[in-house]
């Protein structure tokens, strides 16, 4: 029952967050800056602004596709992104350059959520089939089942740490945006809305992360009573 009433919470919650998150997301592309800089002039002015110099902008194929990959330093931004004029398009720019300037200055959770990268690429790869031979052989070998629910706990453990990050990444894009006038008073609500409805996703994510884990435990408990 706990289970159960933690998922359809979680369910609605997603639901709200994501409609939340396109409409605040919509609103913002249909506003245009007023300085007419595209994404990727947005993304090359912070990451000069931060003394970066290390990093390349470039355009990837795809909606929503914009990340920072630490490992060729390359911010990537989605076509759209990568082009377009509006506080949308700055504020993702912005916010990947965010996650570059955590990697130039150490910050700590960034350093711990790459520790963990390494681990669940591994772990999410046979999870699956660790956790369905534990549930088949629950009353014969629970030690499998109890494998499992440690393996997926990784991806759990890697939901939450990071939110921390995204979080803090869209701080201070929403920072430097104002600190460099690329957004003023009358488009800030609408680069502060869409930066924050993306970081909310993250704490759905994370929640989701949990009910699961909760219910291969409930799972486990069950079956072993």
């Amino acid at each position: 029952m706990m289970y159960w009433i933690l998922f359809i919470g979680v369910t609605v919650l997603s639901y709200v967050v994501q409609a939340s998150f396109q409409k605040k997301f919509q609103k913002a592309s249909e506003c245009p800056l007023l300085n007419g800089m595209a994404g990727r002039e947005v993304a090359v002015r912070m990451l000069a602004d931060h003394g970066i110099r290390d990093v390349k902008v470039t355009s990837t194929p795809g909606q929503l596709t914009d990340n920072f990959n630490p490992t060729n330093k390359t911010v990537n931004l989605s076509q759209a992104v990568y082009a377009q004029t509006n506080v949308a398009a700055a504020a993702v720019a912005a916010h990947e350059c965010g996650h570059a300037v955590q990697h130039a200055q150490g910050y700590f959770p960034v350093k711990v959520r790459s520790a963990l990268v390494p681990v669940v690429s591994i772990t999410s790869r046979i999870v699956p089939f660790v956790l369905l031979g534990g549930m088949l052989l629950i009353n014969v070998f629970p030690q499998v089942m109890w494998l499992g629910i440690i393996l997926f706990g990784f991806s759990t453990l890697f939901s939450f740490v990071t939110l921390p990050v995204e979080i803090d990444a869209s701080r201070r894009a929403l920072a430097w945006l104002n600190q460099a006038d690329i957004v003023d008073l009358s488009n800030q609500d609408e680069a502060r809305g869409a930066l924050r409805a993306a970081a909310y996703t993250y704490v759905v994510a994370a929640l989701s992360a949990l009910a699961t884990l909760v219910y291969y435990l409930s799972i486990f408990s069950g079956r072993r009573n």
